[in-house]
């Protein structure tokens, strides 16, 4: 019977584009960017990469289609390189296909990188309709600050929150996660911000105002891994190993039956469960150091953790009011600023959020660094709440 791949594989190389309005270079310089990180951190010749997973979601700037963009970018040894997509969740569909390749004996070393240079598409984070013979001059799915916003209202009608105190949990989530992102060097938007400036923003879908949506940026993020063996020969000490990674689409049930009230993540709760079996926890509240999820707006990170099964079911708003998931908290949640101060380069994203986990995992993290943190999980999320893609991954210090 399959177990997973916990302790499988090995981080042996991340690297990480500044994000942001990178109108300085194309999707091609952002690739290398990464990479070079992540090839110097490695410590390895690139001739030594055996496969590649290379994750993007627009094909207007030339990067799309297929796996050739990265392969003559990096001028990679004539290797196979598959691209990938999946909604928003691409970076972390990119990891999976290299950590199954090692996992499975197909290659030694495998690299994931994504990219996006979202800002030359001119997407600004609403779709727009256009007039042709399938699709109307409006968009009939609505918009994602929309999707999102009735998340908000089927959540605060279930659980019969009261709609300020919901919209101050929601403030609080940006404030804190701005003051994390104030602090890292790499993030598009670094600037404090206060509970009043969130609350008194100009609204774009109620109840999501300004600060409660992710920005849009250009950047790029990659992973080298490896099997344990191989990085122990390569002189890798105290590794960083994946210890679950859990992918889970929905299957029509949320759109097409009553059973879904529109308030949670049907995959997300899912998806958490099955990761949590794989990486051996059994009291995630107490057992993770820290998360990173995708948080594109401030209620779906706090929908999420009670998805995760970290805060009880109604009871999000209470744990976030009172700190547990801030910087100084039992699980900070964004250490890195998330996407609030990142923004949603589609393809980059995953792979963004395993990076930070694998500074702090190293004690690497700069000025946000948190203390001894052994187990990472990252949750990405891509499409609207009634159909979704969702893929957590679990990663950890070896011998956890």
């Amino acid at each position: 019977m399959a177990k997973g791949i916990k302790d499988k594989i090995a981080i042996i190389g991340m690297g990480c584009s500044h994000f942001g309005e990178r109108w300085d270079c194309g999707a091609e310089e952002l690739m290398v960017e990464c990479y070079n990180e992540a090839l110097e951190d490695a410590g390895i010749d690139q001739n030594q990469i055996e496969g590649a997973w290379f994750s993007t979601y627009f094909d207007e700037i030339g990067v799309g289609k297929s796996g050739v963009p990265l392969s003559t970018t990096l001028r990679l040894p004539n290797i196979g390189v598959t691209r990938v997509e999946n909604f928003c969740a691409g970076g972390s569909e990119a990891f999976r296909g290299a950590a199954y390749a090692v996992a499975s004996g197909a290659c030694d070393i495998a690299l994931a990188l994504g990219v996006e240079k979202l800002k030359d598409t001119g997407y600004g984070g609403l779709p727009s309709g256009t007039m042709g013979t399938l699709q109307p001059l409006w968009a009939a799915s609505g918009t994602a600050p929309g999707n999102f916003a009735q998340l908000a209202s089927a959540y605060r009608a279930r659980h019969k929150v009261d709609s300020e105190d919901l919209k101050k949990a929601m403030a609080h989530i940006s404030v804190k996660s701005h003051a994390n992102g104030y602090k890292n060097p790499k993030a598009h938007l670094r600037r404090l911000i206060t509970e009043d400036q969130v609350l008194n923003a100009p609204i774009v879908a109620e109840p999501l105002g300004l600060f409660d949506c992710c920005g849009v940026s250009d950047g790029a993020a990659c992973a080298i891994i490896a099997s344990p063996e191989v990085a122990r020969a390569l002189g890798k000490k105290d590794l960083v190993m994946v210890k679950a990674l859990q992918l889970v689409l929905s299957n029509g049930m949320e759109s097409g039956y009553h059973s879904w009230d529109g308030s949670y993540f049907h995959t997300a709760r899912i998806a958490a469960k099955k990761a949590y079996e794989e990486a051996g926890v059994t009291n995630p509240r107490e057992e993770i150091s820290m998360l990173e999820v995708h948080d594109c707006f401030s209620i779906t990170e706090l929908v999420t953790m009670e998805d995760l099964h970290l805060s009880p079911v109604g009871g999000a708003s209470k744990d976030i009011l009172n700190g547990f998931y801030d910087a100084e908290g039992q699980i900070p949640c964004q250490i890195d600023g998330g996407l609030k101060c990142f923004g949603h380069p589609i393809g980059a994203s995953g792979l963004r959020m395993i990076y930070e986990m694998y500074l702090q995992i190293q004690g690497r993290a700069g000025e946000r660094q948190l203390d001894n943190p052994l187990l990472g999980l990252t949750h990405n999320l891509g499409g609207a709440p009634a159909q979704n893609v969702c893929s957590i991954t679990m990663i950890g210090a070896e011998g956890v």
